[in-house]
């Protein structure tokens, strides 16, 4: 089960997409195209992959992936080093839910 709020790591990309719940995810990913190597990262670390199934619309099934706070807070950084607009040495967090987080309103 998804622990929301959530990322979206998409494949050589940097930026990271917020998204607060299912609902959400279906909005914001509507019409998407998902590589193998998109992930949907949930508030524990959990990994899933994403896909599109025609008039269901988004998908998601956990995967192998899990990520620590470390690796989270790597993925932060480079998303906010891709904006150009923060501190990374100011970038740490104490949980992956707080890591997730803080990307509410940076969208």
């Amino acid at each position: 089960m998804i622990q929301w709020p959530c990322i979206i790591k998409l494949e050589g990309d940097d930026e990271l997409m917020y998204v607060g719940s299912k609902k959400h995810l279906q909005d914001e990913c509507e019409g998407l195209i998902f590589s193998d190597l998109d992930v949907l990262i949930d508030s524990v670390g959990q990994g899933f992959t994403i896909r599109e199934v025609g008039n269901k619309g988004i998908e998601t099934e956990k995967n192998n992936q899990s990520l620590s706070v470390s690796e989270v807070t790597s993925l932060i950084q480079a998303h906010e080093f891709s904006k150009a607009e923060m501190c990374l040495t100011k970038i740490h967090f104490l949980s992956i839910s707080e890591a997730i987080q803080s990307l509410t309103f940076t969208d």
